[in-house]
Formats: C-alpha cells, sequence, structure tokens
C-alpha cells in the first residue's frame, strides 16, 4: 500500500491547480450563445444581447448551432408571426417581426477565449500611409477605428496598437468570422461625417475642422438627465454640450433661420441628421432656441430604451459615448494602408486545434516514456506526469482567467514553457540520484539544482521580453504563455515537484 504524505509546496500546487480548473470552468451546456446583434433592430431595443445564451425556440430545445439554423429555417418557411425565444436571462417575445437580425455560434465549452487562428475570421495589419504616428496618435486612431466599425454593426472585433523592434507603430484588426473583402471594405474607406439639415451640410467632423471641443468628462455638460417608464419598458435622457467653431455656428444660424417649429413647439421642424460615409447613423432633435442664433455651444440630447431600467441605462450611456466618439473624431483621421491581411477559415481552426491536441497527448507520452527509460521509476515518471499536467492547466487558467485570446502563437508559448519544464525536471532528477559519491544530501543537491534552474528563468524572460514589439505584436501571444509558463513554474510547479523528488529518494 502507498502512503502519500503531501508537503506544503505540493499543496500549493493542489490549490493552484483547482483555482485554475475553476477559472478554466467546464461547460456542459447546450445550446447558442449570441455572438454579434445590430443595436438598432427590434431585437436590440426589446433586451437581445451579445452573450446571451439560447436554449429554445417556440418550446423546441436548441442543443447546437445545428438545430438552431434548422429551426430558424422552418420558421421561415412557415412564417410563423410569434416568435419566443428561451435565453440564459429570461424569455423574449417577438410578434410579426421574422427572425431576428443577430448571429450565434456554439456555447464555448470553457471560458478560454481562441484567436482567429482556432475560431477562424480576418486579421490585417494597417498603417497610417505616408504618416508616422506616435503612441498618442496611435491610440486615438484604435478609438476611432473600433467606433467606427461597431457604428457599421460590427460587434465581435479586436482593434490594438501594435510596433516593431523598430519603433514603427502599427494597428492590428481581428474580426470573427470576417472574409479578407470584408476587412479591405471596412477599413478601405476613410470615414466621411456630415451632419446635416435636409440636403444641406451644416457641419463635419471631427475635432480641428468644425468642431472645437465635444464635452464627455464634465458632468456639468456631459450625463445622464433622468430615466422614466414608458410602455413596453423604461428609456433613459442624456444631455451634452457640443462646441462650434465661429464658421460653423454661423452656418447652423443661417440654416435654422426659416425653419418652422414642430407640432410641440419645442423643436424645429427639420432635425440634424448625423451620417458616415453617407450612412444614416443618428437624427437630433433641434431646439426652437437655437433658431438663427449664432451659438457655439449645441445641447445634444437623446435617449436609449430598454424592457428593464438598466437595460435603459446602459443603452443611454452606450449612445451617448456613440456620438460623443463620432462627432469629436468624425472620420479616420489617416489614410490607412493594409501591411498584411491574413484569413482563417473555421474549419481549418476546428482541425488545427484537434491536430494540437494530438500532437500534444503525442508529445506528453513520449516524454513520459524517455523518463521512465532513463530512470526506471515509476514514481519520478509519475511526478514528471504531473508536472507537465500541471503547468499547462495553470497556464489555460491563467489565459482563461485574464481573457487572453489564445491563437496558434500562444499554444506554441504554452509547449516552450513545458519544454523548459521537463528540462529543469531532468536537471532535479540528475542531482538527486546520479551523484552516488557525493556526500552532500539530497536536499542540498536539489537547492543546487533550482539555483541553475532560477539562472535560466532569468535567461528566458530576457529573450522572451523583445518577442512582444517583433513582428508589430504577432508574436506577443508566444512570448506572453511562455513568460506565464515558465513563471508558473519557477513559483509553484518545480518547488513542488523538488519537494516530491526528495521525498522519494529519501524514503
Amino acid at each position: 500500500m502507498i502512503k502519500i504524505k503531501f508537503g506544503p509546496r505540493t499543496w500549493i500546487l493542489i490549490v493552484c491547480l483547482a483555482m485554475a480548473f475553476l477559472a478554466i470552468s467546464p461547460s456542459f451546456s447546450k445550446g447558442v450563445v449570441i455572438r454579434s446583434i445590430e443595436q438598432n433592430s427590434t431585437a436590440f431595443t426589446e433586451g437581445l444581447r451579445q452573450g446571451m445564451e439560447i436554449n429554445s425556440i417556440n418550446g423546441v430545445e436548441i442543443k447546437d448551432i445545428e438545430d438552431y439554423t434548422r429551426i430558424v429555417s422552418e420558421l421561415d418557411k412557415n412564417q410563423d408571426n410569434r416568435l419566443e425565444i428561451t435565453t440564459s436571462e429570461g424569455d423574449f417575445v417577438f410578434i410579426n417581426n421574422g427572425v431576428p437580425s443577430i448571429s450565434v455560434s456554439d456555447i464555448p465549452k470553457t471560458n478560454i477565449k481562441t484567436g482567429l487562428d482556432l475560431s477562424g475570421g480576418a486579421r490585417a495589419l494597417v498603417k497610417a500611409s505616408n504618416v508616422s504616428l506616435d503612441e498618442t496618435e496611435l491610440n486615438d486612431l484604435v478609438a476611432i477605428t473600433e467606433e467606427r466599425l461597431n457604428t457599421f454593426g460590427i460587434s465581435d472585433v479586436v482593434v490594438r496598437p501594435v510596433s516593431d523592434l523598430s519603433g514603427e507603430n502599427f494597428m492590428l484588426i481581428e474580426i470573427a468570422g470576417a472574409t479578407p473583402q470584408d476587412l479591405r471594405d471596412l477599413i478601405g474607406q476613410q470615414g466621411v461625417f456630415k451632419a446635416a439639415i435636409g440636403n444641406k451640410t451644416v457641419f463635419e467632423g471631427g475635432k480641428g475642422k468644425d468642431i472645437s471641443d465635444v464635452c464627455r468628462n464634465d458632468a456639468t455638460c456631459s450625463g445622464i438627465r433622468g430615466c422614466f417608464q414608458q410602455e413596453g419598458g423604461y428609456y433613459c435622457t442624456f444631455s451634452f454640450t457640443l462646441y462650434l467653431t465661429e464658421d460653423a455656428a454661423k452656418r447652423h444660424a443661417s440654416m435654422t433661420n426659416e425653419l418652422p417649429l414642430d407640432q410641440s413647439g419645442q423643436y424645429l421642424s427639420e432635425k440634424l441628421n448625423l451620417h458616415v460615409d453617407g450612412i444614416l447613423v443618428d437624427s437630433l432633435l433641434i431646439s426652437s432656441d437655437l433658431r438663427g442664433q449664432v451659438t457655439t455651444q449645441i445641447s445634444i440630447q437623446g435617449s436609449g430604451e430598454g424592457t428593464t431600467q438598466e437595460l435603459a441605462l446602459e443603452n443611454s450611456k452606450n449612445e451617448m459615448k456613440k456620438l460623443q466618439t463620432i462627432l469629436i473624431t468624425g472620420s479616420l483621421p489617416y489614410k490607412l494602408e493594409i501591411v498584411k491581411l491574413d484569413s482563417i477559415s473555421p474549419t481549418l481552426g476546428k482541425q488545427f486545434t484537434q491536430s494540437l491536441i494530438y500532437l500534444g497527448l503525442f508529445v506528453f507520452a513520449a516524454v513520459s516514456v524517455a523518463i521512465f527509460v532513463k530512470y526506471r521509476k515509476v514514481k519520478l515518471t509519475l511526478a514528471v506526469m504531473l508536472t507537465m499536467f500541471s503547468e499547462a492547466v495553470l497556464t489555460l487558467g491563467i489565459a482563461a482567467l485574464i481573457r487572453w485570446n489564445l491563437d496558434a502563437p500562444g499554444i506554441a508559448g504554452i509547449i516552450a514553457g513545458i519544454g523548459t519544464g521537463v528540462n529543469d525536471q531532468i536537471v532535479i532528477l540528475d542531482e538527486s540520484t546520479s551523484s552516488k559519491n557525493d556526500r552532500s544530501s539530497v536536499k542540498e543537491r536539489i537547492k543546487r539544482a533550482l539555483f541553475i534552474i532560477v539562472g535560466a528563468f532569468f535567461t528566458i524572460i530576457a529573450a522572451m521580453l523583445p518577442l512582444f514589439w517583433a513582428g508589430a505584436g504577432l508574436l506577443r501571444g508566444f512570448a506572453l504563455t511562455t513568460i506565464l509558463g515558465v513563471t508558473i513554474g519557477i513559483l509553484i510547479t518545480r518547488p513542488a515537484f523538488a519537494e516530491i523528488v526528495r521525498k522519494v529518494e529519501e524514503k
């Protein structure tokens, strides 16, 4: 009978493994999850949101995306005027609206987020044409681009700044489920912003043209003004101040001077229409006291609706933020050039994931056999296998916790971290078992091994840090997961492994 007595370092490893499993949270839920939804659609107004899980439609259980596709196609044929959708956050009923304009995918089996290499989509590395951007300008471009993509109804998108080793700045755009042509169309246009009354342009965006500033972070001139109940739900109102240049203010006064009032007497008969690339994104009421007035300060008002007060408040804040961003930025400030364009199909990504899993299992088995052949001890072989498994789980747990998109370079980093771990474990095993003439204790020999391992750790960290910027950030996943793997090893798994080896050898 084998008696197992865990030391404190081994217990630390066990506790960390339990926490990693909680972070990964394996799921066996059935259904589909909403990936994106048009913000101006009836479904969005009624409360459907990205991330909700759909469990059934009209009482028919949804197990996966195949079930959803089949049921939706049958609804289109039958032209049913009532649609009841059961989600993880309640039931939603639609009458005479057809199938909601949403895109769905299978519910993720874990909290681990996968990048385009595994889930499929398009990725573009872009830069400003003939202009060198500093960090502040690049961050502004990222914010403008992200808002613009969301304005066009794209929600499953990642936009972030990256740079290469030479210091040149780029913008990385990833869109799940998109094609290269979709991405070219979306970022190939600069995006002209115009505010018009009828067919006449009042002012153009962004800041530095007709708009001098937009109040955003001052509660005295920007914020939610109140929430009210209405039939079928709630709505919350907001307002913020827009500062025009003197020329734009005179133009606005001239265009509104002859406009009559509407039936309420509080607003003008025409609205201020906001366009991006010729697409109407919003229409704003013009207060009657602004008719014919040359004023550089205009109060922009609007509202957001929802089935609950919380949803209405959230929608109102999002709508205000969207308008503020559009008004202060308008079009993209630079013409963009696509440096690199990649496309990964979901099928290829799935096959790639399966191949990686099979490769990992093969490497795991091969290393275990090699360790057993070399040391001829089952307990030591099991200790190496446990450590390899632990490092992989802990790295995935941290990736899930920080919501890191795991892509092919990231998985390569995990494998590199495990490989480094096996090398360190062999150093510990050799120090503890091979030197029979060494009169020092097993504990002292293991300390020498750990000293060597710590030196190698800092060498690996120094080598990985430049990869955060190499290839304009495309290798960042490899660098991060490698650093995570070796850090987990030096702090958690190596001490636990050394403790297990010491107990085995002392016996």
